[in-house]
């Protein structure tokens, strides 16, 4: 039979991060594509003694259907657990349970967003995005990434623009693919800018209790006042991303859109993985595990920095604070996609810069490297992969 795709899916191209992913079944590629959080970090132990526990003593809990906004008393976990250091969650916030974070994005393109409507987005940033606003039929509007975050004298033209933005998305801790922290200066004055124009903010906040050096700065979430902030917090890299767990934010009018848009995807989030998130929530102590994670991120990151500072100089690259990722910039002039081919031909798996642009043929010479997946062994490589193909092509 002949499928006719919609006109919304028909133009959507796969992730490249999941095709080069599709690859790791040769045991000999090293990747430093991905974005999966380190295994050795996953409470594996924890996990199994509640699910055990759940489903011996109280099966009919982990197993039957539930509410669509999340099992009431996980949502008060939730709440607890994102402001126990600053107050994101306030009293006219809602708190909703999603099947991982890119369900957020999702619902907040569905739910904002008319066809041809535009959406304002830091350039570059997560792909993953990108795709589930464009699904919705949005157009993208990128706004350059300076050192300290997005340009704001960019975001306020685009916010001025006479095709208003439907919301503006950023990802201001370790953000994504860059590694670079929005300031508290700029944040505020994102805020104002969202607040001023009407804009409001999604700011996606996956890697921000991964922070590995450097001092916490406030979520633009926790400077709102207004009900202009939706904030999407996950639990796919401090607790494991199988779970597919995350939540969201946000003013409980557009948290009431979102809830029907939650029934018509999936009904609920995974009842059994609720369960076992509250009890780590509410019977470990979570923020010990953390800083468990985030030792072992910092001595990776730590590794790959000094690898690239001893074997690649002419690669430029973020020092990044916390997350996942480093952004490599190849000398000027420096074909990217040919290294980049090159070393997965050396099996060393990297992701082109351009995947992450709204304007993915725009020139680009940079790339994407994960130090939170690889072993240290591997990182050891891998650097050495892509200093031999450096050498290998003039740079």
């Amino acid at each position: 039979m002949e499928f006719k795709i919609s006109d919304k899916m028909r133009n959507m191209k796969p992730s490249i991060i999941r095709e080069i992913l599709k690859q790791m079944s040769d045991p000999t590629l090293i990747s430093f594509a991905g974005g999966n959080p380190a295994a050795d970090s996953f409470p594996a132990e924890d996990i199994a003694r509640f699910s055990d526990e759940l489903l011996r003593q109280d099966p009919v809990a982990a197993l039957q259907y539930s509410v669509s906004e999340g099992v009431p008393s996980v949502r008060e976990a939730v709440r607890a657990f994102a402001n126990r250091r600053e107050r994101v969650a306030k009293e006219n916030d809602g708190v909703l349970i999603t099947s991982g974070s890119q369900q957020i994005l999702d619902f907040a393109a569905k739910c904002l967003c008319n066809e041809g409507d535009v959406v304002a987005v830091e350039n570059p940033a997560f792909l993953g995005a990108f795709n589930a606003f464009r699904s919705s039929g949005a157009r993208l509007a990128g706004v350059p990434m300076e050192d300290d975050g997005v340009n704001l004298a960019a975001l306020e033209a685009v916010f001025a623009a006479p095709e208003k933005p439907r919301f503006f998305y950023c990802i201001p801790n370790f953000q994504n693919p860059t590694g670079k922290t929005m300031s508290l200066a700029k944040r505020r004055a994102v805020y104002a800018l969202a607040v001023r124009y009407g804009v409001p903010v999604l700011e996606d906040d996956p890697y921000g209790e991964l922070r590995i050096a450097g001092e916490p700065v406030p979520s633009i979430k926790s400077m709102d006042t207004e009900g202009a902030v939706i904030y999407a917090g996950s639990f796919s890299k401090i607790l494991c991303p199988g779970m597919r767990l995350a939540y969201c934010v946000c003013d409980k009018k557009l948290m009431a859109a979102f809830v029907v848009a939650k029934q018509c995807s999936d009904v609920h989030t995974n009842v059994w993985a609720q369960r076992v998130c509250e009890a780590m929530l509410t019977r470990t102590d979570m923020d010990a595990h953390i800083r468990e994670i985030r030792k072992i991120y910092a001595a990776k990151a730590a590794l790959m920095m000094e690898q690239l500072d001893e074997k690649c100089p002419q690669v430029r690259y973020t020092r990044p604070e916390g997350g996942m990722f480093i952004w490599g910039t190849l000398p000027e002039g420096a074909d990217m996609p040919a290294f980049v081919r090159e070393c997965l031909a050396r099996k060393l798996a990297l992701v082109p810069g351009n995947a992450f642009m709204v304007d993915e043929e725009a020139p680009c010479g940079s790339f994407r490297m994960n130090f939170s997946t690889p072993t240290p062994e591997n990182i050891v490589k891998g650097v050495s992969v892509m200093a031999g193909v450096l050498a290998a092509q003039g740079l």
